[in-house]
């Protein structure tokens, strides 16, 4: 077994193909459906939204798809990330459980966002789309399509959910550095914001407020701008597993194997992008390896959320997909890990959670930060608030090998660093930081406006 710290591969080594977990899938997947007639959706329909080859992509059950050499020239700029063995952390808690991190923080903007924002400015490039429309919460993912758009010059407008706004200001200046228009959603720019404006001037936004604006943003244009998503669907989850298939070459390097695979979930695609590699193994070797997905107690989507066909967005613009939601009308307080404040949840998460072959967890904000000002003590990063939720059940899992006495190996995915979340920091450091209850009474009445769709087809 080494005794390095990291575990670094070399350029050659980033992965030439996407792994596509359809291909495995052990349960089928319900289509996607149109939001008027509830019917399975076509091509033609999602084309005003998504490129060609993306449709494809969405659609593929070819278990590997080849990486355009272009979008791989620009993953060579951060690509590959470091696994690191965190030797430090385990001394501090003093466990048998060897604890290893993904740090996907390296990448231009600071997450593992740019793994399918490149990709998709690509093939829009390709196609000959002259804009992208998008929303962000954390603005992570915005930082990223506007990287991308840079890189394949191609105008990028992003729709940043209000409180996040506000909350993360030098994530709009990165945008804005890379070219990008950053609106806080809801704005008076589209006929929905206008609506949500006209009957709440101080609504906070949310994701699902603000992917509505840039649907409408993109299907009003005449076929000028296309719509880009930085999580939830298959294609966007394909991409990130790059990270997982570094990652499996990695621990290789190192000697062991995961017994628990660890990330966060908002819409699921950094937990998508590191477990989904090594979830192939499970469903084709049987493999032995436990994988969780953790997300915030205030935004319950899988953990409390029912399973069921629902929309992606608030103005019901966006197709239903079959998957753990909270109610699409849901709008969830607003703690700081803003990329993970969306009522619904990736389709393929939902269904392998259902299978039993996800086990999903929910923790509290100020545990979370908890943790992570124990990680950045111990190792010296500072996550960004969405990764810091992996962190926590990674101390978690940690201290129970402990209690146990018993040797793991748990790897998990440190999706982003914290430098643009240091205000938040600060509210934790200064006993500022809420803990916000489960709103019971608000999702109660959002999941009774769920779409019945077994009615109407």
């Amino acid at each position: 077994m080494s005794e390095s710290i990291k575990f670094l591969l070399s350029e050659a080594d980033v992965p030439k193909q996407w792994y596509n977990i359809l291909a495995d899938m052990p349960v089928p997947l319900d289509p996607p459906l149109h939001p008027v007639t509830f019917e399975p959706v076509t091509p033609d329909f999602l084309s005003v939204l998504f490129p060609k080859a993306l449709i494809e992509q969405e659609v593929s059950t070819e278990r590997f798809i080849d990486i355009p050499e272009p979008v791989r020239e620009v993953y060579r700029l951060w690509r590959p990330t470091p696994l690191i063995r965190a030797r430090r952390l385990e001394k501090m808690l003093d466990t048998p459980a060897h604890i290893y991190f993904k740090y996907e923080g390296v990448s231009p903007t600071g997450s593992h966002k740019p793994n399918t924002a490149v990709a998709q400015a690509f093939y829009n490039k390709v196609e000959g789309t002259k804009a992208l429309t998008t929303e962000t919460g954390a603005g992570q993912w915005g930082s990223a399509l506007a990287f991308a758009g840079n890189v394949f010059d191609i105008a990028v407008e992003v729709y940043m959910v209000k409180v996040s706004y506000h909350q993360k200001p030098y994530r709009r200046v990165l945008m804005e550095i890379y070219g990008a228009q950053v609106f806080p959603s809801p704005t008076d720019r589209t006929e929905y914001g206008r609506k949500i404006l006209a009957q709440d001037p101080d609504n906070p936004g949310s994701l699902g407020i603000a992917i509505s604006e840039a649907v409408e943003a993109a299907v009003t244009s005449n076929g000028q701008k296309k719509y880009s998503l930085g999580s939830v669907l298959n294609h966007v989850l394909m991409h990130q597993s790059v990270i997982g298939l570094e990652a499996l070459k990695q621990m290789d390097m190192a000697g062991e194997y995961p017994d628990v695979v660890i990330g966060c979930i908002g819409g699921g695609s950094n937990f998508a992008g590191l477990a989904y590699p090594f979830l192939h193994y499970t469903l084709t070797e049987g493999k032995k390896t436990r994988f969780i997905a953790v997300e915030p107690q205030a935004a319950p989507s899988v953990t409390r959320g029912v399973y069921a066909y629902d929309y992606g967005d608030t103005a019901r613009m966006a197709p239903l997909i079959k998957m753990h939601t909270l109610g699409h009308e849901f709008v969830p307080p607003p703690i700081h890990a803003g990329g993970l404040r969306y009522h619904g949840m990736a389709p393929t998460v939902s269904a392998l959670v259902e299978a039993g072959y996800i086990e999903a967890r929910a923790v509290p904000q100020r545990a979370t930060f908890e943790a992570a000002v124990l990680f950045a003590r111990a190792e010296g990063i500072v996550p960004a608030p969405e990764s810091a939720h992996a962190v926590r059940v990674a101390i978690d899992e940690a201290l129970d090998a402990r209690e146990k006495g018993e040797p793991r190996v748990i790897l998990f995915n440190l999706s982003g660093h914290g430098h643009f979340d240091l205000a938040a920091y600060d509210q934790y450091l200064h006993g500022q930081l809420e803990d916000y209850s489960y709103p019971e009474e608000e999702i109660r009445r959002a999941m009774d406006r769920l779409p019945k769709v077994s009615a109407a087809r």
